[in-house]
């Protein structure tokens, strides 16, 4: 699938030929999408001011938007987790930690390392989230420690979204619908992933 991004300044974005960008993202200026990483349908990521730094395997999903002030990146560092529809400004989410759905993140804000933004939740500038902690709320407090369980839950969404990344690079196409479903139409075959809630209410590991 082609990819057209959007210079600004003389700076181009940058994306890795392992990474998958969605044709109706927007990348634009100082973005750099590092080695394996998904950035999702209609993302924008708009480097006309400060730089936006995406690590290697992370994920931007759909409707998230990413921007920062002059002179300040916003990093999402390796195997970054950012659920759909959140909105991350001048801040910086460490390695294996989790934004979720329709969370804001504010400028110079730190997420700390495998630590979890709950959805909806409101991260004021300056905030430091410490790792491997559940911060949630309007504005974010930090609640308590991540369980194994929760760690491990998240750990594997990520999976999930890294090969997501290799099944679009491999069989993503643009084409026309069909008029009605196809006789048996198969079902995606694809490794159970359960949302945590329910993960929890069936008491797994």
């Amino acid at each position: 699938m082609s990819l057209t991004v959007y210079a600004i300044d003389g700076l181009t974005p940058v994306v890795d030929p392992t990474a998958f960008v969605h044709p109706t993202a927007v990348l634009i200026g100082d973005v750099v999408v590092g080695p394996g990483c998904y950035i999702g349908p209609l993302a924008s990521l708009r480097g006309d001011f400060g730089r936006l730094d995406i690590r290697a395997g992370a994920n931007i999903q759909d409707t998230c938007v990413l921007h920062a002030y002059p002179g300040t990146d916003t990093i999402v560092e390796e195997d970054g987790h950012i659920g759909h529809g959140a909105v991350l400004h001048g801040c910086i989410v460490q390695r294996n930690a989790l934004i979720g759905m329709n969370a804001v993140v504010n400028d110079n804000a730190v997420i700390g390392e495998s630590a979890i933004v709950a959805a909806m939740a409101f991260v004021k500038a300056g905030t430091v989230v410490p790792p491997r902690s559940l911060a949630a709320g309007v504005p974010a407090k930090v609640l308590r420690a991540l369980t194994e369980q929760e760690m491990a839950w998240k750990v594997e969404g990520t999976r999930s979204y890294q090969e997501l990344t290799r099944r679009s690079l491999s069989t993503m196409r643009a084409t026309a619908p069909l008029a009605a479903p196809e006789p048996g139409r198969r079902p995606l075959d694809l490794p159970e992933l359960l949302p945590l809630s329910t993960l929890k209410a069936k008491g797994g590991s």
